[in-house]
């Protein structure tokens, strides 16, 4: 395949490479059904043409890979995309399939919402400008993109430890780096958001949950959880819709444009 048709194939650049990455869906290989990938282009269509109406560079952007609803959620997985010419890309973090080990990719528009879709909408949260200006340069650099990534991941990572990193947590401490010049860590990152008033979503899971979950899935752990939190079933970690409601919140954002 030569470099312009290479480059083309859905608007795909790997920044760190894996294979066969995925956001918490199955590992099972399927061949893909003509009606859902005309869905997600048609979704990815609708998503740009709304991206470009708003204007913005940078906004962070999400879709519903999973049936979150018996945990009070919506969204499953964001990314920040941002504006290349007359293009968009989407950087986001994604775990090697029936893995621990996750990195950092930018993708199209198209791409993003191949991913086997629970449900085909999108959300986005248009940042403030100011946040814009911080984080544009960032998205487009493979040196910043990769600086806070620990490949270590695990879905419900604890949003105050730097043992894991899942893909909500990856996005928001990249964010938060762009923002504060003496956030160069994740713990830095991560004093930035507790100072700006993040606050992650509780989820509450039974001993037996927890354990079903770790013995079946290798992306997922809980030992980076504190004790006392862990042992009254209370675990913690950065969900989507707890990110656009803070973004929100805060004012560092607008309130969530849905696109179908």
């Amino acid at each position: 395949m030569n470099a312009p048709l290479r480059s083309a194939w859905l608007g795909a650049a790997l920044v760190v490479a894996a294979t066969a990455a995925h956001a918490g869906r199955s590992c099972e290989q399927q061949r893909p059904q003509a009606a859902k990938v005309v869905q997600a282009m048609t979704l990815a269509e609708h998503v740009k043409a709304q991206l470009d109406a708003t204007g913005a560079q940078v906004v962070v952007l999400a879709r519903v890979g999973q049936d979150l609803s018996k945990y009070g959620q919506r969204y499953s997985h964001m990314g920040l995309a941002y504006r290349d010419g007359t293009t968009w890309r989407v950087a986001h973090k994604l775990n090697e399939c029936g893995t621990a080990h996750a990195a950092v990719f930018r993708q199209g528009l198209g791409e993003f919402f191949l991913d086997d879709l629970f449900d085909f909408q999108a959300g986005i949260a248009v940042l403030a400008p100011s946040v814009q200006a911080k984080l544009l340069p960032a998205l487009r650099d493979n040196a910043s993109l990769a600086r806070l990534n620990t490949p270590a991941y695990s879905m419900v990572a604890y949003p105050w430890a730097q043992t894991y990193q899942q893909s909500n947590q990856w996005a928001l401490e990249t964010m938060a780096m762009t923002q504060d010049p003496y956030a160069t860590t994740r713990a830095g990152a991560q004093s930035w958001l507790r100072a700006q008033g993040y606050q992650p979503t509780t989820l509450h899971l039974s001993a037996f949950e927890r354990l079903g979950a770790r013995m079946t899935a290798a992306n997922v752990a809980f030992d980076d959880h504190p004790n006392g939190k862990r042992f009254t079933d209370r675990i913690e970690t950065m969900t989507v819709d707890s990110a656009f409601s803070w973004l929100q919140r805060s004012g560092l954002a607008t309130a969530v444009l849905t696109v179908r």
